[in-house]
Parts: structure tokens; sequence; C-alpha cells
């Protein structure tokens, strides 16, 4: 296998747990073998794609937070790390992706049958970990988010091409397929450290609104960023034909003129009209829009940690928070 992802500075959000980020990398790697060499091949390789796990850092946090000294927490984090990462095999294949976090997908390197079947594989073997986790409340919650997030992915996939999609609507699709996996890690934390029935629901809802948050920024970078800091190219959703918040409210603040610009742009998918939708976005203040609302999901998480004794823990899921939308400062 190859060498671990994590680097020896830990970042501020990460150092509380460096000694639990260790044992879920070697956890990881130990739950990717399989007597199918392609398998292990795939698997290490989006799992060394350089992301910063930060699905099973809010379950190391949420546990340890509260007090927790057992172990249960480390297979639990990765565990979590399998079902993100299948489902972004899941989601290259449907979004014909050719660029995720700097590098060529697994399905455009081996093709999309190996990327599904790998991604099934991960699934299947994240919920075998489930069981070895060894709680039924546990199992309970993360087996309704992958309900949930199949959900949400479908209703996206629904939704392409569809430039009368509601901010309602847009966010039900981001809380089912993203926000969910977020509120499920930091939830499940909250559940193997036994947590009282406030201190549960308010790292459940933290979850909830820092994915939110998260999504909020990578929808709003896919008209400001760049590859190298994104990872992938402006204008991948407009050329997919998503209508995320940007478009949405670019559509409601605009023109008419600058409505059914944008309207023939999702409806068209492809980025013949990039430039020109770019300038529409930034002039009719869409991204300082979508910012605002990232921020006051910001808020909404920061005030859920009241519930939580002072920590370094508690510190690091602060900080996570703040750098979910300092990203496009």
């Amino acid at each position: 296998m190859t060498s671990p992802v994590m680097s020896t500075t830990a970042p501020p959000t990460h150092a509380p747990v460096t000694e639990d980020f260790a044992a879920v990398d070697r956890t990881i790697r130990d739950r990717l073998a399989s007597r199918v060499p392609l398998v292990q091949t795939i698997g290490a390789y989006i799992v060394d794609s350089g992301g910063k796990r930060v699905r099973p850092l809010l379950t190391l946090l949420a546990a340890r937070a509260l007090n927790y000294t057992g172990d249960r927490h480390i297979l639990l984090a990765a565990l979590i790390e399998f079902m993100h990462t299948s489902t972004l095999l899941h989601d290259d294949v449907v979004d014909e992706s050719k660029l995720r976090r700097g590098r060529a997908t697994a399905n455009d390197t081996w093709g999309n049958a190996p990327s599904v079947l790998v991604g099934d594989f991960l699934y299947s073997r994240s919920f075998q970990m489930m069981v070895d986790v060894g709680s039924m409340r546990i199992m309970t919650i993360l087996s309704s988010a992958t309900s949930t997030i199949a959900e949400g992915e479908v209703l996206q996939l629904t939704n392409i091409g569809n430039a009368d999609i509601s901010e309602e609507d847009y966010f039900e699709t981001i809380q089912g397929k993203t926000a969910m996996l977020f509120e499920a890690a930091s939830h499940t934390g909250a559940v193997v450290a036994d947590a009282t029935a406030e201190q549960e629901g308010a790292l459940q809802r933290y979850g909830r609104y820092l994915g939110l948050a998260f999504q909020l920024i990578d929808d709003l970078l896919d008209y400001q960023g760049d590859a190298d800091t994104m990872g992938k190219n402006v204008g991948d959703d407009l050329a997919e034909g998503k209508p995320t918040l940007p478009l949405i409210h670019a559509m409601a603040a605009g023109t008419p003129e600058q409505a059914a610009l944008i309207r023939e742009a999702i409806d068209q998918g492809g980025l013949g009209r990039l430039q020109e939708v770019l300038e529409i976005v930034h002039g009719c203040g869409a991204l300082d829009y979508t910012r605002q609302r990232a921020e006051a999901m910001v808020e909404l998480a920061l005030n859920e940690l009241d519930v939580l004794p002072p920590s370094p823990y508690r510190d690091s899921l602060e900080l996570l928070a703040r750098q979910a939308v300092d990203r496009c400062a």
C-alpha cells in the first residue's frame, strides 16, 4: 500500500486527534484488503487522493469533545470515510468527471464499470464495519443516512437542466447529497460517546449546518475558484447543467435578459455561455449572496457547540466551521 495521506505536521483542525487519525488511516488500509487486486488499487487511489477527511474528523472530534476514552470511534470514523469514498466514485461516474482534487478521476483512469463496482465494495465494507462497531443505534443512523444521500443524488440528477428549481428545492438537494453525511458523522460521534440527548442533538445539527456551508462554498467556487484551488475546472457545474444557488439567485436578482441567458445556459449545459454567466453572477451579487448564506450556516453550527465543555476538540470544531467559508475569502 502507499504511504499514509496525513502529513507529519497536522493542520490545526486535526492536531488534537493526530494519534486517532493515524489509527483511522491504518484501519482504512487494513479494511481495503481484498482478494481482488483491482479493488485495492482503485480504493487506495481515491483514498490517497489528498482530501482532508473532514467527515471522519467530525466523528473523532465529536467523540473526544465529550470525553470519550474508548476506541470504537476509530472504526466509526474509518467507515464514514469509506461511505464518503464510495459516493465520490459513484458521483464521478454520474457526472462524467475527469478531474477530482487536481488529478484524474478513477473512472477516467480505469473506466466507469470498475469505479461503480469498487464504490459498491466500499459501501458494503462500511456496513460490515458498522456491525463491528456494535451499536444498533449507530447502524440505524448510518443506514438511514445512506438512503437520504442516495435520494439527494437522484434529486440532483432529476434537476439537471431545470432552471425552475427554487431555493427550497436546492437546499433539499444539498441537505441530502452532502450535509447528510456530515450530520451522520458528528451525530454518531456523539452517540458512541454516550452523549446526553441535548449534546447529541446539538452535534447532529452542527454537522448538518457545517455540511450545508461546505456545499454552498463549493457551489460558489465553481464560479470564482480555479482548478489549482478546487481540484476541478471552473464552470463544471454549469457544463453539467446544475442549477446551483449562484445561478438561482442570479436569475432572481438580474435583469429579465440576464435571467433568460442563464436559463438557456442551464438548459443547454456546456460552457458556450460561461463567460457571460460569470459576468452576471459576479455583477448581480449572486456570489456575495451565496457566501452570506454559508456564513449564516456557520453561525448556526457554532451556536450548537455551546453544549460542549471547553477543550481543544471543541476549539477544532469551531475552527473547522470557520474554515468552511474562509476557502473563498
